[in-house]
């Protein structure tokens, strides 16, 4: 059996549920948002965070129609942040595949982000508990900080680590943490369950961003952006801010600097990236992708079923295992 399909394991006859419920919920009589959600929906990917409510939710109790309609609405509202960061991003990719953007145009985009908020928010709505509605509202409140701390972190001329981990802790991470957090409370788990699934969700959003920090390093037909992709939007993550800081190279940091004010060419960006790679940022990252793996696995529940202990480490693993 492989990684994905152990991971899918207890919760796959919900896992078919939900998959119709999402379908659903993106279709529209109107001919433009009709298409362009059809293409949404094609795109759709594995379901990893939907997977994370449900096996959360089954740790602690039985799903039940709260768990769906959480689920739901934090996909729609993580897919509609997704469509919304390819305009601000100016991106005509999304995981090797056109973005909306891209085939229609900003303001389309756009327009199509905010309805599946929308929607995001009515299936909130739609769990029954006030808790759900907060936490999904607070999360719509995060990613957005996180876009805007990152732009901030652009214009700065200091190679802060703990600046990085703020950026991904509301962005990345809150989704994972978010999922985890709905899954436990859709099935009524007390509040210190609540907040022992939360922090599991948020070491394993962490470990996830940081795997894709890494990708960056590399050429990725898969991903559908070239090397060093982020580093031509300004964006300096993890294995770069570990060489500046440890180098205290003044060329080096100068480069760095032209990256984020969006000066710097195509060649000195080439250029970087292989300094970063000589000079042991990959391994870095790597290394604190691990422990934060680790942090998440101690997390797992030990009196957990056998099954769902089984799909919670494989789903860690496969977090930092992934090829895209």
């Amino acid at each position: 059996m492989n990684k994905i399909d152990l991971i899918k394991q207890p919760v796959e006859k919900e896992l078919e549920e939900f998959r119709g419920l999402f379908e659903n919920s993106l279709t529209s009589t109107d001919p433009l948002l009709g298409e362009v959600l059809a293409y949404i929906k094609k795109r759709s990917g594995k379901m990893m965070r939907p997977i994370l409510v449900m096996l959360t939710a089954k740790l602690f109790g039985t799903l039940n129609q709260s768990t769906f309609h959480a689920a739901l609405s934090l996909e729609l509202l993580h897919t509609a942040s997704l469509v919304h960061d390819d305009v601000v991003d100016e991106s005509d990719k999304r995981r090797g595949q056109s973005s909306v953007n891209a085939i229609y145009n900003n303001k389309v985009s756009v327009l199509v982000g905010d309805y599946m908020l929308a929607t995001s928010l009515k299936h909130a709505a739609l769990t029954g508990k006030v808790e759900l509605v907060e936490l999904v509202a607070t999360l719509g409140q995060e990613l957005s900080e996180g876009e805007i701390l990152q732009l901030g972190n652009i214009g700065k001329e200091d190679f802060s680590e703990e600046a990085y981990f703020d950026v991904i802790r509301k962005k990345t991470a809150a989704l994972f943490k978010a999922s985890s957090q709905s899954g436990a409370v859709s099935v009524g788990a007390v509040q210190e369950e609540v907040m022992k699934a939360g922090l599991l969700g948020e070491m394993i959003g962490i470990a996830f961003q940081i795997k894709d920090d890494i990708f960056d390093y590399f050429e990725s037909s898969e991903l559908g952006k070239p090397t060093g992709n982020d580093m031509l939007e300004g964006k300096l993550t993890l294995p770069a801010l570990y060489v500046l800081n440890q180098t205290g190279d003044d060329s080096l940091k100068q480069t760095a600097l032209k990256i984020r004010s969006l000066e710097a060419s195509k060649e000195e960006i080439a250029n970087f990236v292989e300094t970063v790679k000589e000079k042991g940022g990959i391994e870095y990252a790597t290394r604190m992708m691990y422990e934060f793996r680790d942090k998440a696995l101690a997390l797992v529940p030990a009196s957990a079923d056998s099954s769902l202990k089984e799909a919670l480490t494989a789903y860690i693993d496969y977090v930092i295992e992934r090829n895209k």
